[in-house]
């Protein structure tokens, strides 16, 4: 799925496929909203970490699962 984080003061915001289920992405960024955690820990589809300082988040969208289409009849 993908999930895009808006961070304060930067003029781009991170955009990644993330594995992780939606319920997951929801717990970790409520944890780090609620300072139980000082960072925002994802990880993408390629095992790559991001980490987000929970006090420089603006905003989190997670989208919708995505599924792949594989095939030339999917153009």
């Amino acid at each position: 799925m993908e999930v895009k984080i808006g961070v304060q003061h930067a003029p781009r915001e991170i955009v990644l496929e993330s594995g992780q289920s939606v319920e997951e992405v929801e717990r970790v960024v409520a944890e780090a909203l609620a300072g139980k955690s000082a960072l925002l820990s994802l990880v993408d589809e390629k095992g790559r970490k991001v980490l987000v300082p929970a006090d420089r988040l603006a905003y989190v969208e997670i989208g919708e699962p995505t599924v792949r289409k594989v095939g030339f009849g999917t153009l």
